[in-house]
């Protein structure tokens, strides 16, 4: 299978780091137009350097815009008014435990991971219908159904992701429109690495060992019994993204190894 997006602008969020620019770099190889976008300029503009080296004859530019508020989520709409490809991937995670969680954590979390693909989905959405073809991808997680319990809100939004895009995949119906999920489990980005860096430090142990430790603790039902890299999950959401997964839709697709113990 060869995957061609030429033609198409996809708009990754939160793509200058970690999943986010796997993604961005894997949809510029696969020929989209991709749009890259963070909150700070300079690295806006350093990511989307890195992508243009890293792929021959990349199309990509970039928008600094802070998606997690609806000023920002403007702002971006203003720079980019239509997309082809939206992938909702801005996102923050923290482990902290139930009883120690402020409100204002609750509401920036649900801002961040949730209204910033709410308020795009509703802007980008319809010109996708009225042009019969567009696709939306939400990276929600495996927490999304096994919530943790030393990070209850974030399980709590990445659930929630899951019901928007079910929700919003019934507004497709009889078009070339989809909109689905993607589930990653526990990944080696940048921000989980120092995750694992602290944890490591913390216990006196070599950052394997901490990774390993924490699959083995954490995450006991895994099947690969490791950390994704960020690419194994760029290629499930290329795929979902492309002309050939079209039938494709209303799905939550797993890429987490094999966490979570049921059949569907």
């Amino acid at each position: 299978m060869k995957i061609d997006l030429a033609g198409k602008t996809a708009l990754v969020t939160g793509s200058t780091a970690g999943i986010g620019h796997a993604i961005a770099r894997g949809l510029a190889a696969s020929g989209a137009t991709v749009v890259v976008n963070g909150r700070a300029q300079g690295k806006v503009d350093s990511v989307v350097a890195a992508i243009t080296k890293a792929v021959p004859g990349a199309k990509v530019r970039g928008v600094a815009a802070d998606v997690s508020t609806a000023a920002g989520c403007g702002a971006l709409l203003e720079a980019l008014p239509s997309v082809d490809i939206l992938i909702n991937n801005a996102g923050i995670f923290e482990p902290k435990g139930f009883f120690d969680i402020p409100d204002e954590d609750w509401s920036r979390f649900y801002e961040v991971n949730v209204m910033s693909g709410v308020r795009l989905s509703r802007a980008y959405m319809p010109g996708m219908l009225k042009r019969n073809w567009g696709r939306i991808v939400f990276i929600s997680s495996e927490s999304g159904l096994n919530i943790p319990k030393e990070m209850i809100h974030y399980g709590m939004t990445k659930t929630a992701q899951l019901a928007v895009a079910r929700g919003l995949a019934e507004l497709t119906r009889g078009t070339a429109v989809t909109v689905n999920s993607v589930l990653p489990g526990p990944t080696m980005s940048e921000g989980v690495e120092t995750f694992v860096r602290d944890l490591a430090k913390q216990n006196g142990q070599s950052v394997e060992e901490a990774a390993s430790n924490f699959v083995k603790q954490h995450r006991p039902s895994s099947l690969v019994q490791r950390f994704a890299s960020v690419e194994e999950i760029a290629n499930m959401v290329v795929y979902v993204s492309s002309r050939e997964a079209s039938v494709t839709n209303g799905a939550a697709l797993r890429a987490e190894g094999g966490i979570i113990q049921t059949i569907a």
